[in-house]
């Protein structure tokens, strides 16, 4: 494995993460969080730093283990297709919650469905960033 690469590349997809989050979740889909805010915290209380360090531990947990399990078992004979098809994978077993919780949680079909296909847009674009910025040690 190669650590600097593996470094850099945790460090650009948590970025990443970060910023796809806030244009996911603070942009497209702020009216329906607030068509639904009996569900969730105040927003003056989610945007506090007692849960803020949460979000942000969170986004760290996934670009750590997102980069870590590329560049494990799939980066060193990879291609783009095979960055793409990890990121939709990773993001299809992601959203396993997401279902299971419509199941059990009062969310809306529109909510799920906007989270559904977000989060495999997300894994895409996240499949072709790792593939693009790790780059694996070469054989000696």
């Amino acid at each position: 494995m190669n650590t600097k690469s593996l470094i850099i590349s945790i460090v650009v997809v948590f970025i990443a993460v970060t910023i796809s989050d806030i244009l996911i979740h603070g942009v497209w889909l702020s009216p329906v969080y607030g068509a639904t805010k009996e569900l969730w915290r105040p927003e003056a209380e989610m945007n506090s730093g007692k849960y803020m360090v949460w979000m942000h531990v969170g986004h760290l947990l996934a670009a750590v283990t997102f980069t870590m399990l590329w560049a494990a078992g799939f980066a060193q004979n990879a291609k783009i297709s095979c960055g793409i098809k990890y990121g939709l994978f990773m993001a299809l077993f992601s959203q396993t919650h997401t279902l299971i919780g419509y199941a059990v949680q009062p969310l809306t079909l529109e909510l799920v469905w906007k989270w559904f296909a977000s989060s495999c847009a997300q894994g895409v674009l996240l499949g072709v960033i790792v593939f693009k910025v790790y780059k694996p040690k070469t054989a000696a």
